[in-house]
């Protein structure tokens, strides 16, 4: 159960900033928790409105209606989701990961991953190295990325497939639609990627530090000089690595909201401003709010059997649709 607590300012935290203050009017919660909160809309002022600004100065007399929810388990729970297996053996186990769906607990997202679906199923079975937060999680894909990821169910599945991912050789292949058609049609976008220094929820390809990165593409097919369906393998695997090294070269992924930009937006203007606004009405073509990226094809060496598997996930309804309307105009 959560628990509701009011706070008022005395006279002497008068100026202080507000998580500041907070934090110190309630020592069982971290000034990290208390921003956390405010984040999250859990902080009220005496009128009811939700207060977000952490460096918000307090006022004496001020009061504030705070709702802390319950603590969080220590470890994942096991909650029953349905999974779209692909292969599952004693050793690990690939499922098709839908779009929407969080990999591992983090903060905003304590539950209902990949990672409590995958200890439903799999019970205790679950390599151990991956931490008790992400069991048996070698790589992941974005919370808004579909698409094939392996787990492993035992310590020595684990250590065979990181080692194969540190090395780069697992085949792993992409399936996306940009903005625009990428010139030349084949190509490599190497940059090093590292955080955003202007934002540090948000990665960019850096000119000093970062680490290095690799994306080969290929375009499927483009379509007029609108839009084009886009093959990505990655020789690292570095975060947003494709949705930063596609929107670097000028070619975001369509419907990416981080990443999609100035360059993103006049794409769509362009669109909607052209005589085919009315084609688009007609067609119902809603572009997505998510970006249109899927992880089609992935590839390993299974330590046990010895054998080189290789899987394919057909394209996502949302991305098929993308690119039928393309088509159309």
């Amino acid at each position: 159960m959560s628990e509701t607590r009011e706070i008022i300012v005395p006279d002497d935290r008068a100026g202080e900033r507000l998580d500041k203050a907070l934090a110190d009017l309630s020592p069982d919660l971290s000034r990290a928790r208390v921003q956390a909160l405010l984040a999250g809309g859990l902080v009220a002022d005496a009128s009811g409105r939700p207060v977000a600004e952490a460096k918000r100065k307090v006022r004496a007399g001020d009061r504030f209606v705070l709702t802390v929810p319950a603590p969080a388990p220590a470890k994942p729970q096991a909650q029953a989701m349905d999974l779209d297996i692909v292969y599952e053996d004693s050793e690990l186990i690939v499922v098709n990961k839908p779009k929407g769906l969080v990999v591992h607990p983090a903060a905003g997202n304590p539950d209902r991953t990949l990672v409590n679906a995958l200890i439903a199923h799999c019970g205790a079975g679950l390599s151990g190295i991956g931490g008790e937060m992400r069991p048996g999680i070698v790589h992941r894909l974005d919370k808004d990325t579909s698409g094939l990821l392996v787990a492993a169910k035992t310590d020595a599945a684990h250590q065979s497939l990181s080692k194969q991912f540190a090395e780069h050789s697992i085949e792993r292949a992409y399936l996306a639609v940009v903005w625009g058609v990428p010139k030349p049609l084949r190509d490599d976008i190497e940059g090093n990627i590292g955080r955003d220094p202007k934002n540090r929820k948000r990665m960019a390809v850096r000119v000093r530090g970062g680490k290095p990165a690799k994306t080969a593409y290929r375009v499927i097919e483009a379509f007029g000089d609108q839009a084009a369906l886009v093959e990505c393998r990655l020789a690292t695997g570095r975060t947003h690595q494709i949705r930063v090294h596609t929107a670097s070269i000028g070619h975001p992924v369509i419907g990416d909201p981080m990443y999609g930009g100035r360059r993103g937006r006049q794409y769509a203007s362009a669109l909607v401003g052209r005589t085919v606004r009315k084609t688009a009405e007609d067609a119902g073509l809603i572009l997505p709010e998510t970006q249109a990226l899927h992880a089609y094809k992935l590839g390993f060496h299974h330590h046990l059997t010895g054998e080189d598997l290789h899987f394919e996930s057909k394209s996502t309804r949302e991305i098929s649709n993308l690119c039928d309307f393309f088509r159309s105009l």
